[in-house]
């Protein structure tokens, strides 16, 4: 196993330095961020008694925040997806330690010292500068190490909202439910974090001050102060050259795909991208794998990416916050003439496929309670468990208004990714999974599904929604995407799918061999 993961990161060299570059911008920013922060509070703290609780208490609340929902936050703040939110998040996150070790470590200067330097007749900027502050240095760099190590970590859950690093394999794996692609960012962090654990505890060594030692120790430590920076700064700038020279030239000549983190997704983007390769001499920037409909949303109203796949039922309840039951024309031309004047943004007619929720049971359980529509199982549903995507659980088309409908009443209701639904509901853990339409799974695990018979869910088919910015700028692209139109019908979806489910091939892979059974580009071209 060990050998075919080595090799299979073997394969993926290039984009693993590019990542962990992007992981080294961002964990250093946000510490060098922190550390500008920080050291000035902890001595502000340490110095005005009747500020120090206060401060404390507002930093240590930043701490208490769940990760994954202070970047919604500030996503939501900043109005931008990417590196922004990302650095002001992980900021945030290591300030506690900074102020905390500054403001102890000022504390703990011995009271003999300042005596002395008073009598040296310092003043008090003076005795911070040269007494208070190298005496701390050593609890200040300990927080520093606590601070850059935590946000190795924390940085991984900043490709959510699309600004790259190491948790963008991690992302991708959740996604496609591929270990290999989570070992690919869980591995490189964890050597991050303790090379720069291990640096940084180096270099706090090297400046301790101590009686007492010995010629040979005192050369070791004037050694180690340089050399245990390094190795992260060789690492820094390999990662940081990578991350830059992907990065395109001149932004004009690049059009940005995104995409939510499920299977579909991914190949509906990578449909899209490649076709845009293919046919014309436009850079082709991925932002896939975002967290859900509204970060895609907020990205493209806020200009931050161009393109990304939409389902007519998302947008008309999740987005605009209309009602639901309406023909799937009408919903279609509610939607398109809303785009268009509220957002600036224009739908291209359905990719040719219906995406849309239902309800889905093992076959012997429904068999056994006699269930073949969601009115039937409204009066055995307190005796079952129930797992659904976290988005799911809140949208007016998801849960709450399914729960309103039919009286459902779950014993139990999981939030589950929706790469482990089908796992858990086939081992048995649920018995009652919202599955999709076209996902591949549902066939070969031999699901049985209910019966919206009360017309619940909208007309869900998918689309792409394009900034209109970009179609006058490059008039050629909006031929070409409607060459998609009509071109991905049901059973096809549904085995796209399953290919990167089941089998485990690439979504890049799979668009491509779409894209060339349908003439849309050259095999091999």
């Amino acid at each position: 196993m060990i050998e075919s993961w080595l090799t299979f990161a073997a394969g993926r060299t290039a984009e693993l330095w590019v990542r962990t570059g992007e992981h080294l911008v961002l964990t250093g920013l946000s510490t060098a961020g922190a550390i500008l922060l920080g050291v000035p509070l902890g001595v502000l703290a340490s110095k005005v008694r009747t500020i120090r609780n206060p401060l404390m208490g507002t930093v240590g609340i930043f701490q208490t925040i769940p990760s994954l929902a202070m970047l919604a936050i500030l996503l939501a703040l900043t109005k931008q997806i990417g590196i922004v939110p990302a650095i002001i998040a992980l900021t945030l996150y290591a300030l506690l330690p900074i102020v905390r070790n500054t403001l102890t470590g000022i504390e703990q200067v011995p009271p003999s010292s300042l005596e002395a330097a008073r009598g040296l007749g310092m003043t008090l900027w003076q005795t911070l500068i040269l007494v208070e502050v190298p005496l701390a240095l050593p609890m200040i760099i300990a927080g520093v190490r606590t601070a850059a190590v935590v946000g190795v970590g924390i940085a991984t859950l900043s490709a959510f909202i699309g600004a790259g690093g190491l948790g963008e394999f991690i992302n991708r794996g959740l996604a496609l439910s591929n270990t290999q692609l989570i070992l690919l960012g869980a591995i490189p962090a964890a050597l991050l974090a303790l090379i720069v654990d291990g640096s940084i505890g180096a270099f706090q060594w090297a400046v301790q001050r101590r009686h007492g030692r010995s010629p040979l120790e005192a050369i070791v430590r004037w050694v180690v102060r340089p050399a245990a920076l390094v190795l992260p700064l060789i690492i820094s700038g390999i990662g940081v050259y990578a991350a830059l020279a992907s990065r395109q030239e001149n932004a004009d000549d690049v059009v940005r795909i995104a995409s939510k983190s499920f299977t579909e997704q991914l190949i509906l983007g990578e449909i899209v991208a490649q076709t845009i390769e293919h046919h014309t001499d436009r850079t082709v920037e991925r932002r896939f794998n975002l967290g859900g409909t509204m970060i895609c949303h907020e990205a493209l109203i806020a200009g931050e990416v161009d393109i990304y796949p939409e389902y007519v039922g998302t947008a008309l309840t999740a987005i605009l916050q209309l009602d639901g039951t309406r023909s799937a024309g009408d919903a279609l031309e509610t939607v398109r003439n809303t785009y268009t004047e509220r957002f600036g943004c224009i739908w291209f007619d359905p990719l040719g496929f219906e995406n849309t929720y239902v309800l889905a049971l093992r076959k012997e359980v429904a068999l056994r309670e006699q269930l073949t529509t969601i009115s039937g199982l409204a009066s055995v549903s307190n005796s079952m468990r129930a797992g659904f995507p976290s988005e799911f659980m809140e949208r007016p088309d998801g849960y709450p208004g399914l729960r309103r409908t039919y009286g459902l009443s779950f014993a139990n209701v999981r939030d589950l990714d929706p790469a482990l639904m089908y796992q858990a509901l086939v081992s048995g853990e649920l018995d009652v999974i919202s599955a999709f339409s076209t996902d591949g799974r549902i066939e070969a695990y031999d699901l049985a599904l209910l019966k919206d018979d009360r017309s619940f869910f909208p007309p869900y088919q998918a689309a792409l929604v394009v900034r209109e910015d970009l179609i006058a700028e490059m008039p050629e692209l909006g031929p070409l995407l409607r060459r998609l139109t009509g071109m991905i019908d049901t059973e096809t979806m549904q085995q796209m799918n399953y290919q990167v489910d089941h089998h485990q091939h690439s979504p890049r892979e799979v668009a491509r061999q779409f894209l060339e059974s349908m003439g849309l580009v050259k095999e091999n071209g």
